[in-house]
């Protein structure tokens, strides 16, 4: 897999995707405070959220911000792992964590060919105290029945399936290569 090093906001943050993803602004009007990137080869996409900060402790607006991305459907929602997360170009005090959840359309829809069958969600929240701002990354992956091995993924027993390891490495190299260049895109305290 090839990655290229995207400049996001204006060149405010940089950060390597995978040279297959592409800009959705480049279709579609995007909100100012997003980045989204599309997957040109399949339904995955990478989405850069800059939000005012929840004041809340740190696990706690992880799963606020994921119960923000589902909206109603909670319930339709498993969170498999959390974990905290080093971002290697940010300060090295810079709260960070991800998690792995994963997202079931109603039966209804999926029986309708509406909704995948499920949607993986490999999620990273960066927390700006000072900037009082939180950054989320959400690697969105859509399971269609039919293009993924059923067999292949089991989150309970470990089992992500090659989607879902793929977007995993795609997760880890922004942690790796994400660079805010210029920090007055945030308000300052």
């Amino acid at each position: 897999m090839s990655f290229n090093k995207v400049e996001l906001y204006g060149g405010a943050m940089t950060v390597e995707l995978p040279s297959n993803f592409a800009d959705v602004s480049q279709i579609r009007q995007v909100p100012d405070n997003q980045e989204v990137y599309l997957d040109k080869d399949g339904l995955s996409s990478i989405v850069f959220d800059i939000l005012e900060r929840v004041d809340k402790p740190d696990l706690d607006a992880l799963k606020y911000h994921l119960e923000d991305i589902v909206e109603d459907d909670v319930n339709a929602t498993k969170l498999w792992t959390s974990n905290s997360a080093v971002l290697s170009k940010l300060p090295s005090q810079t709260p960070a964590y991800t998690l792995f959840a994963t997202h079931t359309a109603s039966a209804d829809a999926v029986s309708r060919g509406k909704a995948p069958d499920f949607t993986g969600i490999l999620l990273a929240l960066i927390r700006l105290e000072r900037q009082q701002t939180d950054l989320v990354i959400c690697v969105n992956v859509p399971h269609v029945d039919g293009e993924y091995n059923k067999d292949d993924v089991d989150p309970s027993a470990g089992k992500q399936g090659p989607m879902l390891d793929a977007a995993t490495s795609f997760r880890d190299r922004i942690l790796q290569t994400f660079e805010i260049k210029d920090w007055d895109l945030f308000v300052q305290e």
